[in-house]
């Protein structure tokens, strides 16, 4: 379900203009779903979440302080890799059936 989702949130970002630049990338201190480059020029670091029932609550809910520290590290370093200033933000995308809500700038 989670490859599924990701994929659908890869396409839903191209028709609104984004250009995918990595998926599933792997760092040390763990995996970020997507990054892409939004048409502002920023380089976002998107987390998918799907969930088939609401029983835990809504996929975006998922996104705790833990998991947002350990993007906040794989975009350092994602962005050492560069060798240049990116600048950055962190998306979160959440999929229900086949709804997709995004959020630009969901944390810092």
């Amino acid at each position: 379900m989670g490859r599924q989702a990701e994929r659908a949130v890869g396409k839903y970002l191209k028709k609104r203009g984004y250009k995918i630049l990595e998926r599933n990338f792997k760092t040390p201190f763990g995996e970020a779903d997507l990054v892409a480059r939004s048409p502002q020029g920023f380089t976002c670091f998107v987390e998918v979440k799907a969930r088939l029932t609401h029983d835990f609550g809504l996929p975006a809910e998922a996104i705790i302080p833990p998991k947002q520290q350990r993007y906040r590290m794989i975009a350092k370093y994602w962005v050492s890799l560069q060798k240049r200033e990116v600048p950055i933000r962190f998306d979160v995308a959440s999929v229900d059936g086949d709804t997709i809500e995004y959020f630009e700038d969901a944390y810092i």
